[in-house]
């Protein structure tokens, strides 16, 4: 009996990809919208994501996984509400309707369909590393303090001074962090791990398989 191990997915060669999105994204939404914009979970996670293709890291990779098919969503039902009633459903993409903000910036912004579909693909190549759930975790969770305690209040980053449906604070200020963090984080996260665990292969890479 021997013991061969099966061959390690390759990583896609895609380092170019994400050195070129960095070299457009980050000066044409630093200059359209300011640093403070890059403390959104959105563009954080494409931040990362571009790293994750630069340094071919199944970690990184996985963890946008996680958070990219939630923002996307949440991205589309915004503006196909605005699409379809001419109001915003909690105004996230208000930006996207305001010409005082560059074209370029605007198309950009498509990035939020485009991201997921981008990781699917990758992760069909790599498989899903289950420990990206617990890392985007504490990204959330660093993000959403950064949102409360550095960005501007009436920005609402990350939703760090009012949850995105009746537009209040959820108690003292470390009660609505812990709120909205567990819902992110628990439900909608653990929805997304979830179905990533059964779409791809739970991380196995490189199991022996025994043969005569």
């Amino acid at each position: 009996m021997n013991a061969i191990a099966s061959p390690v997915p390759a990583f896609p060669d895609v380092r170019w990809l994400g050195a070129l999105w960095l070299l457009v994204y980050l000066p044409v939404y630093a200059d359209a919208y300011g640093m403070a914009n890059f403390l959104f979970l959105c563009n954080i996670g494409v931040i990362v994501t571009a790293v994750g293709l630069i340094a071919r890291s199944r970690l990184l990779i996985s963890s946008q996984a996680i958070a990219a098919p939630v923002i996307a969503i949440a991205w589309m039902l915004d503006a196909g509400w605005k699409l379809l009633t001419g109001d915003f459903l909690y105004g996230a993409t208000a930006y996207m309707w305001d010409s005082a903000y560059p074209l370029l910036a605007r198309l950009l912004s498509f990035y939020h369909l485009a991201w997921p579909v981008l990781l699917a693909w990758v992760l069909r190549r790599t498989d899903y590393d289950p420990r990206g759930w617990p890392l985007q975790a504490v990204i959330a969770a660093l993000a959403m303090l950064a949102g409360r305690f550095i960005a501007p209040m009436a920005e609402n980053v990350n939703f760090a001074w009012q949850d995105p449906f009746m537009g209040r604070q959820l108690g003292p200020a470390m009660a609505h962090l812990l709120i909205c963090w567990g819902a992110l984080c628990g439900v909608a996260y653990g929805a997304t791990h979830w179905a990533l665990l059964r779409w791809f292969r739970s991380g196995s890479v490189s199991q022996p398989q025994v043969v005569p």
